[in-house]
């Protein structure tokens, strides 16, 4: 009895130093659309809401296509998570953080230089609310891959 014990005890050790010789994986880089990141002033809303997920970070934010670019080890980052459960994870965390202000979704699969821009002048924006309710109204008609609003700029 003692014996099988001892072997226990000494295949655990070797286990675990097994696995401390395991190198991590090195953090991968993603592109995401950002929803809701219609001005650059809610990139500090979104870097304010990244804190609460210590294992992203943000690497870079593009305003003009709505998207940015996150690192990550995927089995850290969002632990007992599928593989294509992922999105679908990182937007409820992103959403939860910011009071459903901003999400994360797949990236358009149109290529950019395939998009048309178009530049909507409005007239009487003149907060983040306003701003806010017409990025949302844009942002939901059939065929909109982006959107973005300054409310500074009209």
């Amino acid at each position: 009895m003692k014996s099988t014990t001892a072997f226990f005890a000494l295949l655990a050790l070797a286990c675990a130093a097994f696995a401390a010789d395991e190198k991590p994986a090195p953090p991968q880089n993603f592109t995401y659309r950002i929803t809701g990141l219609f001005s650059p002033d809610r990139e500090t809303m979104l870097r304010t809401a990244l804190e609460k997920m210590p294992n992203v970070k943000l690497v870079s934010v593009d305003f003009e296509h709505a998207e940015g670019v996150f690192s990550y080890v995927p089995a850290v980052a969002f632990k007992d998570t599928k593989p294509e459960d992922i999105t679908k994870r990182f937007d409820e965390l992103i959403r939860n953080a910011t009071h459903h202000t901003l999400g994360i979704a797949s990236l358009i699969t149109t290529p950019h230089d395939k998009l048309t821009r178009i530049e909507i002048p409005v007239i009487g924006l003149d907060c983040q609310a306003c701003a806010l309710g017409t990025y949302e109204a844009i942002y939901k008609i059939d065929g909109v891959a982006a959107a973005t609003v300054d409310y500074k700029e009209g």
